[in-house]
């Protein structure tokens, strides 16, 4: 069974301050964020996405790899002994995303659907 499109699609990074984190990424990547709201930035490289997340330091830095079928990797990785830690959840635009930890608790963020 194939799961995977693409591999890895899109990287949150959490951040405290957004404007300082927007600044210095801006620098790093070289072009402009495509979204830039209060609850998410994202900058768009080729085929891949970097966000920063000011919410995001519950969860950490989550790595998010495409798959065809989000419920069927999902229902995959909880037999393989993963545990949930967002249950799918829709993101608008026909993206889904969810997210389940490890044995070792590392996050693993799952996401389908078209690419913005």
């Amino acid at each position: 069974m194939r799961i995977m499109k693409q591999g890895v699609r899109t990287i949150v990074y959490p951040v405290k301050d957004v404007a300082k984190a927007k600044a210095q990424f801006r620098k790093l990547l070289g072009v402009e964020p495509y979204l830039d709201s209060t609850y998410y930035v994202g900058f768009k490289i080729g085929d891949y996405e970097i966000g920063l997340d000011p919410n995001g330091h519950k969860a950490g830095m989550t790595v998010y790899y495409s798959v065809d079928n989000i419920k069927q990797t999902l229902e995959s990785l909880l037999n393989a002994g993963a545990q949930i830690q967002q249950d799918i959840k829709d993101v608008g635009a026909g993206g889904k995303i969810a997210i389940v930890r490890d044995a070792d608790g590392n996050l693993i963020g799952l996401i389908s659907g078209p690419q913005t």
